[in-house]
């Protein structure tokens, strides 16, 4: 009897236990809904902040429409957005280092998706103190060759002389070229020396069709070597107390590109 009565005991202790643990089963899946309910809900939170301070960062400047690509949730696709657009930024210096990375001459640029160009204008005579500076892009509508024409030289003044000289970090695109080869054809007192430190797309039938043009309305085209390195570093670097020491293969890189263009522009 006593053996009956414990059990019996027993399978209701046994009973209770599992319908303790099942009870928990049910509270856990709940709680795992819940959480997965949270983590599926969190990008949709976070995201709308991140673009609202995209938006805002973007808002601030003036340059080319950047695509951003947002997720619609009823077919699962991506499409583009427009955003404001980035800025053409101006300076009279720049850092060593980002002079150091970007204008190095190597074969292939990874990393290097901006144009920095470094200017200088002076008028016949020397009536007026030489206009210098840079100009850098980075998704912007107008390319630095351009802005210079937009922000810093417009044709205001047809009648005046200017001699200008560019130290870009590559040559011109095609779209840049012909832009740049048209303003020299209408502006016939303004002469343009390009000293380019790389060949952006050389083996493209369009960009040496457009790098001819170029040179066939006025433009002198140049590569930069050691020496062109040095006078940027000194004109146009916030170099403190630093000397300028060419890289290792500077002078190799630097008669690797004038072949090039040379054979370009032969």
């Amino acid at each position: 009897m006593a053996d009956r009565t414990s059990r019996v005991s027993v399978k209701r202790k046994e009973k209770k236990a599992e319908n303790k643990t099942n009870d928990e089963k049910e509270k856990e899946k709940t709680k795992c809904g819940k959480k997965q309910e949270k983590v599926a809900k969190k990008p949709e939170m976070t995201s709308e902040p991140c673009a609202m301070d995209e938006d805002k960062r973007n808002g601030e400047a003036t340059g080319a429409a950047a695509a951003q690509v947002k997720k619609n949730d009823g077919n699962g696709e991506f499409e583009p957005i427009e955003l404001p657009p980035f800025e053409i930024v101006t300076g009279e210096q720049m850092s060593p280092f980002y002079f150091k990375f970007q204008f190095r001459n190597v074969e292939y640029s990874s990393g290097r998706n901006k144009t920095l160009l470094c200017y200088r204008v002076d008028t016949p005579g020397g009536s007026t103190e030489p206009l210098k500076g840079y100009l850098e892009d980075e998704h912007a509508t107008a390319h630095a060759e351009e802005a210079f024409f937009q922000q810093v030289l417009p044709d205001s003044n047809p009648s005046q002389e200017y001699d200008v000289t560019w130290y870009v970090t590559s040559s011109p695109c095609v779209a840049c070229a012909a832009k740049v080869a048209n303003i020299l054809r209408q502006r016939k007192k303004l002469r343009l020396c390009v000293f380019c430190s790389r060949l952006f797309e050389s083996e493209e039938p369009a960009i040496v069709e457009g790098l001819k043009a170029l040179a066939n309305a006025g433009c002198k085209l140049r590569m930069m070597k050691p020496s062109d390195f040095e006078h940027v570093w000194e004109t146009y670097v916030e170099k403190e107390d630093q000397s300028f020491t060419p890289w290792e293969d500077c002078k190799e890189n630097y008669d690797y590109y004038m072949e090039k263009l040379a054979d370009i522009l032969k």
